[in-house]
């Protein structure tokens, strides 16, 4: 039997850690191990309990939930963190993403998609709810969308960060082992997932994340 995908949740909030729990309860996959009130307890927990994923609070008093998440990261790279935020601004999701989240999810999300995106970090791939990615193109939020947050793959992520460093399509394809058609295909289907237009808007994302992907794409 596989073992539980032990989990810490961050947040000042009593009402907002009941709510996660309860949103976490339908999957029999998965152990809540702590629960921490401020980014400093968190990283206390994640030093002792060695979860498999903490989430964080963006918002949190003392110690944040960025830097937390940049803490944990640099400290207990084993460990995966996804940020879930009530209040959506740019700022908090760039500087998220810098820190080294593993994802970032909007507290709107539904139990099925917290669950799934649980499972997909633990999986080494990163998560996004839609209305990040579209405050982050600077697209409309008056609207509201029903679509599953965003799931970018081990190989998209390779993508991006070569897109990130200048390389062209026939680069990528030399440094990744595999054909300019495949690679022109992966950077359509990342365009499609993230909701950008054109060429640029990629080049743009992928600027924005280059140390958020952290891979080491000269050793790729």
């Amino acid at each position: 039997m596989q073992s539980p995908i032990r989990i810490i949740i961050a947040d000042d909030h009593e009402i907002s850690r009941i709510g996660i729990r309860r949103l976490l309860s339908v999957a029999p996959d998965i152990d809540i191990v702590g629960e921490a009130i401020d980014g400093a307890m968190a990283l206390e927990l994640s030093r002792s309990k060695k979860p498999d994923v903490v989430l964080l609070d963006v918002l949190m008093p003392n110690v944040s939930g960025i830097e937390a998440a940049q803490r944990i990261k640099a400290e207990l790279r084993d460990i995966n963190v996804i940020m879930l935020s009530a209040a959506e601004d740019t700022k908090s999701i760039e500087r998220a993403m810098y820190a080294g989240a593993d994802g970032y999810l909007s507290k709107e999300v539904t139990s099925e998609e917290l669950v799934a995106a649980i499972r997909t970090v633990i999986l080494g791939e990163r998560v996004f709810s839609r209305s990040i990615l579209d405050l982050l193109e600077g697209k409309s939020q008056n609207r509201k969308t029903n679509q599953p947050p965003v799931t970018l793959t081990k190989r998209e992520e390779e993508v991006v960060t070569l897109v990130a460093k200048g390389l062209t399509s026939q680069d990528i394809a030399k440094k990744l082992f595999i054909s300019p058609r495949t690679v022109e295909t992966h950077r359509a289907r990342i365009m499609d997932k993230l909701g950008v237009n054109n060429a640029a808007g990629l080049v743009r994302f992928a600027l924005l994340h280059a140390t958020y992907f952290n891979v080491d794409a000269e050793g790729v």
